[in-house]
């Protein structure tokens, strides 16, 4: 398999490795109906997703106009965090392609990395249950690093934990952070337009917009710097 001046690849990972959406969801209104309200759709939480658990639940209370004290926001951090835990990978699954292409960059002797805002032991798990894990060389989460997507740090750190030179390495994402974040690092980006983003995909700056996952390889392969 040829990947074009690539060596390394950095993926996010809700919205463009996994969807994820309805599990999010699942401890989302959990919380929620904890607080006497109102279930939210799932089509709602790949809007609001994409800055990890906290930033989620607070855009879920702010639907219904609900703003939550640090002490309240904790709480229901620790409420959500329990039920997603548990229930992380009931209805997730990997979106089509995913598979046969990250094992086709792992046997052609790619760095892998897991570049999300989710928190790395729940992405480390999740990525296990999906029989995934094995292939990256790193899973770099939220709490790995001191500041996270869309800070360029965010990107270093996965870039060094996975062996990755950032002048032959490109990210794969979603969303608005994923974007800025490669760009801010100097790397070029391909945005996924089946991913979580209240914003077009078309929209967030990216080298690149594709649909499936399994035009990748050929992007690579025919990569102009």
């Amino acid at each position: 398999m040829s990947t074009g001046p690539f060596s390394c690849i950095l993926f996010d990972l809700d919205g463009t490795l996994v969807d994820t959406a309805p599990d999010l969801t699942g401890a989302l209104n959990h919380v929620l109906a904890l607080n006497k309200l109102a279930p939210v759709s799932v089509d709602h939480v790949r809007d609001i997703v994409g800055l990890g658990a906290r930033v989620t639940i607070e855009r879920g209370f702010f639907h219904y106009g609900r703003t939550l004290t640090d002490d309240a926001l904790d709480e229901a951090l620790e409420q959500f965090l329990a039920h997603y835990s548990a229930n992380i990978c009931d209805t997730s699954v990997l979106y089509s392609g995913v598979e046969e292409s990250v094992k086709g960059f792992r046997d052609a002797g790619l760095k892998l990395g897991v570049c999300t805002n989710k928190t790395e032991h729940l992405s480390v798990s999740l990525l296990e249950q999906l029989g995934l894990a094995h292939c990256f060389d790193t899973i770099c989460g939220s709490d790995t690093v001191p500041n996270r997507k869309p800070h360029p740090d965010h990107i270093h750190a996965a870039l060094a934990r996975a062996g990755g030179d950032a002048a032959a390495s490109i990210m794969i994402g979603d969303s608005q952070a994923d974007v800025d974040s490669a760009k801010a690092a100097g790397l070029p980006v391909i945005a996924m337009s089946y991913g979580y983003t209240a914003v077009p995909a078309h929209a967030l700056g990216a080298d690149v917009v594709l649909d499936a996952f399994s035009d990748i390889p050929n992007v690579l392969a025919n990569w102009k710097r």
